[in-house]
């Protein structure tokens, strides 16, 4: 570009102290969309897990339909939904985890009060034996 273009006054040329004929320069907006809010997760992972584990009562099978859900709408734009599906495979993740977590301490418990009730019964078991079975039965019988 050569100086003909810009409209100074004669005694004002670029790179010079002159202020009188410059106006200050206005403020510049770049609008970036959601302004900082960060995409819903969809917790895609978490749901593969719960899935494949345990997978009680098929809560791990929801989360993961609903993570799916989630990550179709943030890949189409629509984030409001996908904040709705993303919330609903959360939940569904907490209530498998929690069940996942609770089967196997049930079976811990009942195992430590088999173990317990076989240590405190009169005398001993012979399983391998000729009343084994029987004997086996009455461990989960009432009378003594």
């Amino acid at each position: 570009m050569d100086n003909h273009s810009y409209n100074f006054p004669s005694d004002c040329t670029p790179l010079t102290n002159c202020k009188s004929a410059r106006k200050p320069a206005g403020a510049t907006v770049v609008n970036m969309g959601a302004g900082g809010k960060n995409p819903p997760r969809d917790y895609l992972v978490w749901s593969l897990c719960n899935t494949l584990y345990v997978n009680f009562c098929c809560l791990g099978f929801m989360a993961l339909l609903y993570s799916i859900k989630a990550r179709d709408q943030k890949t189409q734009g629509n984030l409001q939904l996908a904040q709705e599906c993303s919330d609903k495979a959360k939940w569904y993740n907490i209530l498998a985890a929690g069940w996942n977590m609770l089967i196997p301490l049930l079976a811990l418990v009942l195992l430590v009060l088999l173990l317990v009730h076989l240590g405190t019964s009169k005398g001993s078991f012979d399983f391998l034996g000729e009343d084994g079975f029987r004997n086996f039965l009455n461990l989960f019988s009432w009378e003594n």
